[in-house]
């Protein structure tokens, strides 16, 4: 098994933003589920908070009085996000399965599952924290990702990202772990990160292939995250 990048300053070193550029798409996507699900949670706690942008972006879109909580083994993650806390946004470094007093209305698991030797115990350890969780991970497994020469394994080596699902592949692990799928959507993760016209040009047979077919167009193609809310 690979050393835990997480745990020392390489990770930050290949990922100097460590994936703060992604956190208004992702907010948006987590306010976009709340909405179709008409939840309104008081305390919001995320496991792998990372550098706490997510949160404070949901803070300042979500009511005054909510409260939330981050946290993340990486201590380079937790020094970053402390620019960003305040009174009810606080991140700790922590394992939050060993904290007595993780209790939330909803848990993010942003990005964070790809990320875990056992899938399963950390599934089992989180389930009881909340009674909504709300998941997303990348879908890197797909025809195109498999045909590709390093596909994966350059994935593995930059990210450490252990594992790799397909949609079907990730609504079975919670299933196997008795988590009731309450709602879920992909996102179209290329286009959300595209930073030009070309970048956007690029896109197109992904975008015209999941116009015409969403579930097949992410299987072959890839390039899309899947968000899913679970009890």
């Amino acid at each position: 098994m690979p050393a835990n990048l997480f745990l020392t300053d390489e990770y930050f070193e290949k990922i100097p933003l460590w994936h703060t550029d992604d956190s208004s798409w992702k907010s948006k996507d987590v306010l976009r589920m709340m909405h179709r699900n008409s939840l309104s949670p008081r305390v919001v706690g995320e496991v792998g908070c990372g550098t706490g942008e997510v949160l404070r972006q949901l803070q300042a879109q979500m009511h005054p009085e909510c409260i939330f909580r981050g946290y993340d083994i990486a201590p380079k993650a937790i020094e970053l996000s402390r620019a960003r806390q305040n009174e009810r946004l606080q991140c700790r470094l922590a394992d939050i399965a060993r904290d007595p007093d993780a209790a939330f209305d909803l848990l993010l698991v942003l990005d964070v599952l790809e990320h875990q030797e056992n899938v399963f115990s950390f599934l089992r350890d989180i389930k009881p924290l909340a009674p909504y969780k709300l998941f997303h991970t990348v879908l890197d497994l797909s025809a195109q990702s498999v045909a590709r020469q390093d596909g994966l394994t350059r994935r593995r080596r930059d990210l450490h990202d252990l594992h790799f699902f397909t949609k079907d592949l990730f609504l079975q692990n919670l299933t196997d772990e008795n988590y009731e799928i309450v709602d879920w959507f992909y996102s179209p993760r290329r286009l959300n990160v595209a930073s030009n016209l070309v970048d956007v040009v690029k896109q197109l047979p992904r975008t015209i292939a999941y116009a015409i077919h969403k579930d097949t167009a992410v299987r072959l193609l890839g390039g899309y995250g899947l968000f899913v809310l679970a009890k």
